[in-house]
């Protein structure tokens, strides 16, 4: 049976189309446009919205945990909990990111992340993982964040295709410091794999970090948070990331991680084309303060801070709202703010083709929203959660 929603408006996100009609037939979209232009099909099941916006499924490509798990928890019930909560904030899809951990954990992780990612599409009600993103071993001691220093590991294409094969091949992502010994190696290694290579938790230089981007890395992991600050003489990693347009950029914007003046200037850098939100969620949202795990340690949560021995631990973010804040910070349009959480994060890991817009032959993940943001229902690949 198909299914049209109805509604005021619909963001693609590249275009504004008003009084729009989509059919769903299955898990595709296969008719899209103003009521003008397509017919309500006989029988169909009509959801309507009429003072209402629909958008893309949100994309988070760097999310920790939620309703109190882990996504390295090697329990299927926890990546369910997590996948439920995110639903309730527009999220459809995403990459579940693990953290530095002894290897031997790391690898039991990813076995249980690839498993799930394969048997994700039996899932109904919950936002689906597209890959794997590793956030560590292979970061700078010296910008390490809370990862634990005993358990990072020097990168090589040995230790990374070690992982990527527990993984069952479904890592999509690597955070990777490139100035490190075997980080250029392991940059290349990581793109022949079909890997997207991000930058962060580095200290590197400007030059180190555009040896970096030379060997094919493209993205950015939470600019500005555990990277080499700017300097007006040695740029750093910041002056590449934001100077370069071959590579996009990834920011937590919840006004704590990042000022939300410094958020507008990123914005007015990298562009619409070029920016990705993120959460770095962890455990804790959604959940009350309390003590919380993030890989295999335990943070501290306070109102929107996560703390380990006065260090920011992640975050309790949530993608719905990121968009309305960077709307607040940076005087976004909801059209622009949109596409940083659904065109930009899908091209980055190579999705685009079936996620991240709205329009015939995608998959049928659609966020109703009110006009300022806030989340009232999620349809994923063709059903309402």
């Amino acid at each position: 049976m198909q299914t049209v929603i109805t509604a005021m408006r619909l963001l693609t996100p590249t275009e504004i189309i008003e009084h729009p009609v989509v059919v769903v037939e299955d898990e595709r979209i296969v008719a899209l446009g103003s009521r003008d232009h397509v017919v309500v099909p006989d029988g169909a099941r009509h959801h309507d919205f009429p003072d209402k916006v629909l958008a893309p499924g949100f994309i988070d490509v760097h999310i920790h945990g939620g309703s109190g798990h882990d996504v390295m928890e090697v329990d299927p019930s926890a990546l369910a909990a997590i996948e439920r909560g995110m639903v309730k904030h527009g999220v459809t899809s995403y990459l579940p990111t693990t953290v530095t951990a002894p290897l031997p954990d790391i690898l039991r992780s990813l076995e249980h992340l690839g498993k799930a990612i394969r048997k994700a599409s039996n899932h109904a009600g919950r936002s689906r993982p597209l890959g794997i993103h590793l956030e560590g071993p292979f970061i700078s001691h010296a910008k390490r964040g809370v990862h634990p220093p005993q358990n990072l590991l020097p990168p090589s294409p040995e230790t990374l295709r070690e992982l990527y094969q527990a993984a069952g091949g479904t890592v999509s992502m690597l955070t990777i410091a490139p100035e490190l010994d075997g980080g250029l190696e392991t940059i290349v290694d990581a793109v022949s794999l079909g890997i997207h290579v991000s930058l962060g938790h580095s200290n590197a230089t400007f030059s180190e970090a555009n040896a970096g981007i030379d060997a094919g890395a493209r993205h950015a992991t939470h600019t500005f948070n555990a990277m080499r600050p700017l300097d007006h003489r040695e740029p750093g990693i910041l002056g590449a990331i934001l100077s370069d347009d071959r590579i996009t950029a990834d920011l937590i914007a919840d006004g704590l991680h990042i000022a939300p003046a410094v958020i507008k200037l990123f914005l007015r850098m990298k562009g619409m084309d070029r920016a990705v939100l993120i959460t770095d969620a962890i455990s804790a949202t959604g959940m009350p303060d309390g003590k919380y795990k993030l890989g295999g340690f335990e943070v501290e949560v306070k109102g929107d801070r996560c703390d380990l021995d006065g260090k920011l631990a992640g975050s309790v973010l949530t993608l719905d709202r990121a968009v309305r804040n960077v709307m607040d910070f940076a005087s976004l349009t909801l059209a622009n703010a949109i596409r940083l959480v659904t065109l930009n994060p899908a091209r980055l890991v190579g999705v685009s083709h079936a996620h991240g817009t709205l329009a015939p032959g995608r998959v049928a993940d659609v966020v109703v929203l009110t006009p300022s943001g806030e989340v009232v229902a999620t349809m994923v690949a063709g059903q309402f959660a």
